[in-house]
């Protein structure tokens, strides 16, 4: 059964290729903030952070992979891939410092946070079985408005999940500033890696957002 669709290729392009130039923007930035050395590790910096706003709690780990960082509101901890936990570097620093922003909005229920954690379930189905459904609605029509509603929860959370981010990425830089961790002439380097990192966010919303697009325009096609 054939559900590839030329179309859809067409509508995500510009999506596609922000998603690239976002890429590569992470690569060169992290790349340079890397030979860039900082006076703490990333593993200091984070709990530095923590301590500061008295998150003695929120543990922090080594996970394996690289830029595999992440923060768990569920289990209150940090996981850092080695490079971060380990690295002396700004980008290092900044990543940590990124991740612990998310912990500070924890902590003070940063309303898009919680939206967005409760979010998780529908976004998770949504990536599945709605993606699924939207292709399989291309055939069995019935499927496809079942298809957009569960892929809504896809764009929903990622729509949710942008001033997350970004705000997570304006704590750290106001923290490690406040805390002495970066200084002016440093904080240049922390700002390339958060933003670049921040555009695959935008890339990845704008895709799936012209995706449900794309889907709701067949659906209304079919109507006519």
């Amino acid at each position: 059964m054939y559900f590839f669709d030329f179309n859809l290729l067409l509508w995500v392009a510009p999506a596609l290729l922000l998603a690239f130039v976002a890429q590569w923007m992470v690569r060169s930035a992290y790349s340079t903030a890397s030979q860039v050395g900082a006076r703490t590790s990333g593993f200091r910096a984070a709990r530095e952070i923590l301590d500061s706003a008295g998150l003695y709690d929120v543990g922090i780990e080594q996970v394996p992979g690289q830029l595999s960082d992440h923060y768990d509101p569920r289990a209150k901890v940090l996981r850092l891939s080695g490079d971060v936990y380990h690295g002396r570097s700004l980008a290092a620093v900044g990543i940590a410092a990124h991740e612990a922003g998310h912990a500070l909005q924890d902590a003070t229920g940063y309303m898009p946070l919680v939206v967005r954690n409760f979010a998780v379930p529908a976004a998770s189905l949504g990536s599945s079985a709605g993606i699924l459904l939207l292709a399989l609605g291309l055939v069995f029509r019935p499927l496809l408005i079942v298809g957009i509603v569960l892929f809504a929860g896809v764009v929903f959370f990622q729509l949710v999940n942008l001033p997350v981010e970004f705000n997570a990425s304006s704590r750290a830089k106001g923290e490690l500033l406040r805390l002495g961790i970066v200084d002016g002439g440093e904080l240049p380097y922390v700002r390339r890696v958060l933003n670049a990192a921040a555009l695959t966010y935008v890339a990845a919303t704008l895709q799936s957002v012209l995706t449900l697009l794309y889907y709701l325009s067949r659906a209304a096609g079919d109507r006519r």
